[in-house]
């Protein structure tokens, strides 16, 4: 076994390689970015190595700089985590040059299943089920759009080189296909350096679900069977769960065997995921197609951990040193469900837009460290105080869930996620609690088009509403006077008079709308609360743990406030909002609207521009395309206009709120 390893990753994925690596006696490398200098996993490992700027380009993509501190720390193998270079074969291929194993398949694997035409040509000899498509090496508009016509629409364009849904559009009508390409194309150069394109039929209400594959030097291979990862947005996993419901015995051989075929059509060795595109048909039965292979670990591994009690990582970690695999198929078993959420730094009612920024609250239910089946498990990368950069991926941590039943891993991710109290940032943590509740998901009725079918129950919702949100800041407000106030009668901020009931009026921002209230000192020491047309006693409380006792409007709650910036940050076991005190006089003058002006909703570097000065536009239409966080975004115009003037180029990086250019009526 290996007695020192480099984890050329970053974030939760490197503290999880270093944990499995800390119990096994290995010793570990970190590197490290500028932005990432004061990073967790720099911490979790026993060196760290710089690699230079914050951007990828300039730190976790060179290679070269990898293996030199490989070499110079005295590592005989290296992780790669997932992303980066986790599927580079280049990379894998200087390794074994450098005299380094490389912790995952060789060069020859990640070659054969890299390329996604290439692949799906592979795999029709080896007699994996394929969708219908064009996985050709021409790559010309006119004949990519023959072929999609061809195939009959609607269509999925997919980045040949691609992954994690980068490089990749669905298509409804042959009118859109140009278009698409080209951004498809855009995308996929930008983040694989290579533009070609496979077409495929688009299977309408398909599932996504993966096999969790090994194979070691000797020629042994397993299956530890299915993840259902249908659940998508922006054709990004946002839940994964193990087993996939629905699944019968036969199915699961079926998909287990077809997956080690693909497997053994490429020699591989170490973990991989062969992912399937499941039809669902009347009746319930299904037909699954192959669609690619994941040369690496997963970021949904855990799940497959939870239901079958192994540590992937201390198998990745034995098959690499030349060890035979751990298990045959026949002593590996399913124990009870799994489910994991991905918790992002992202505002879902603003089309998932990344957010970055500081975690000034980040506080998470008590969890197990084990990789084997314990009820709650959190794998992160980061803590209180910490930033979440442009720079990187948006996930902030992946809660990990396990039950008996389905149902019971349902109830306990829910409250899992109820005492995940993340400020600093808008989050998509209330919108996972969303889909857990909806019928769809609750019910097992899965598909990749289940977040659109529920966009009505998903979006722009409020848990808690206006009353209690309003209760809950000005109980949290007169709690920090009370606790604030010294010794001296005129210290006190409570309203308390000698004769009669004082009144204090107060001010919120709630969803983009003012709202007025009004609270009561009366003189026995009670407040009376009224919030337009609701009023009544208002009793408050701290407790020990810093929870804040309020009874309103007929009902008692125990709340966790945390406030910055003026915003109160609400977290309840029935959900969580925000509200903003309004200061009167500091606004009393600002009646002056804002227009005539785009700017940029996230950090972020400019594409492309459609437009020039000059050009009329209309209401809708594209003028520019940002991309941040791996992601492309486009900005369309708000309305009818003409364009006076692009206070950018392509290729600049923008700050958030950044002006990109003036439109005028």
């Amino acid at each position: 076994m290996f007695k020192k390893i480099l984890i050329a990753n970053r974030g939760e994925i490197a503290c999880r390689v270093a944990a499995t690596a800390r119990r096994m006696a290995i010793q570990t490398v970190a590197v490290y970015s500028d932005a990432d200098t004061h990073a967790n996993h720099v911490r979790a490992c026993d060196e760290a190595i710089h690699l230079g700027g914050s951007a990828p380009k300039d730190s976790y993509l060179r290679w070269e700089k990898i293996l030199e501190a490989a070499k110079a720390t005295g590592a005989q193998a290296i992780h790669p985590g997932y992303g980066f270079l986790s599927e580079n074969e280049e990379f894998a291929r200087a390794c074994a040059d450098a005299g380094l194993v490389f912790i995952g398949p060789p060069p020859s694997a990640i070659q054969a299943m890299g390329l996604k035409a290439e692949s799906k040509q592979l795999m029709e000899k080896a007699g994996v089920p394929l969708v219908p498509g064009y996985h050709g090496s021409e790559q010309g508009p006119q004949l990519l759009q023959r072929e999609a016509d061809r195939i009959g629409y609607p269509v999925l364009i997919k980045a040949s080189a691609g992954g994690g849904g980068k490089g990749m559009r669905a298509v409804d009508k042959a009118e859109d296909f140009a278009a698409a390409l080209a951004s498809c194309q855009r995308e996929a150069i930008n983040s694989f350096g290579d533009d070609a394109v496979l077409i495929e039929k688009y299977v309408q209400r398909p599932r996504h679900i993966e096999i969790q594959v090994f194979g070691d030097t000797h020629g042994n291979y397993v299956y530890l069977f299915e993840r259902d990862c249908s659940v998508q947005r922006r054709h990004q996993k946002v839940l994964e769960e193990a087993p996939a419901p629905g699944m019968s015995e036969t199915m699961r051989q079926q998909m287990g065997e077809a997956a080690v075929a693909a497997a053994r059509a490429v020699k591989y060795v170490g973990a991989g995921t062969v992912e399937f595109i499941v039809e669902q048909r009347e009746g319930g039965d299904m037909n699954f197609f192959f669609m690619e292979m994941n040369t690496r670990l997963q970021v949904e591994h855990p799940v497959t951990e939870a239901i079958t009690g192994l540590d992937l990582v201390e198998w990745q970690l034995r098959v690499a040193a030349g060890e035979p695999l751990p298990a045959k198929q026949s002593e590996l078993q399913i124990h009870g469900h799994a489910i994991e959420a991905r918790i992002c730094a992202e505002n879902p009612d603003n089309g998932f837009l990344p957010a970055t920024g500081t975690l000034a609250v980040y506080r998470k239910p008590l969890a197990h460290t084990s990789f084997q089946r314990s009820h709650l498990r959190i794998d992160d990368g980061v803590r209180e105080g910490g930033q979440i950069s442009p720079f990187y991926d948006s996930m902030i941590a992946k809660l990990i869930v396990h039950g008996a039943t389905r149902a019971e891993a349902l109830a306990r991710l829910d409250a899992a996620l109820a005492q995940m109290h993340i400020v600093g940032m808008a989050t998509n943590v209330q919108f996972l609690r969303g889909v857990l509740r909806t019928e769809s998901f609750s019910q097992a009725k899965l598909d990749t088009a289940l977040i659109e079918r529920e966009r009505a129950v998903l979006f722009n919702q409020e848990p808690l509403g206006l009353p209690l949100a309003v209760a809950a800041a000005v109980a949290h407000t007169v709690l920090q006077e009370a606790e604030g106030a010294g010794r001296d009668p005129f210290d006190r901020r409570d309203g308390w008079r000698a004769l009669g009931a004082a009144v204090r009026p107060f001010a919120f921002d709630f969803h983009g709308e003012t709202h007025a209230a009004q609270l009561r000192y009366l003189h026995d020491g009670a407040l009376y609360l009224q919030v337009g047309e609701v009023a009544g006693p208002l009793v408050i409380g701290r407790l020990p743990d810093g929870e804040t006792e309020v009874e309103f409007n007929g009902r008692r709650h125990t709340l966790r406030v945390d406030e910055l910036g003026g915003t109160a940050y609400i977290f309840g076991t029935q959900g969580a909002t925000r509200i903003t005190a309004i200061d009167r006089l500091a606004h009393a003058g600002d009646t002056q609207a804002e227009g005539g002006r785009l700017t940029a909703p996230m950090p972020g570097k400019v594409v492309s521009f459609a437009v020039k000065a000059g050009d009329k536009v209309s209401r809708g239409q594209a003028l520019a395309v940002m991309e941040a966080m791996k992601m492309e975004h486009t900005i369309a115009a708000p309305a009818d206009g003409t364009v006076e003037e692009l206070l950018y180029v392509p290729g600049d990086q923008v700050a958030e709120g950044a002006e990109l250019l003036r439109l005028a009526a």
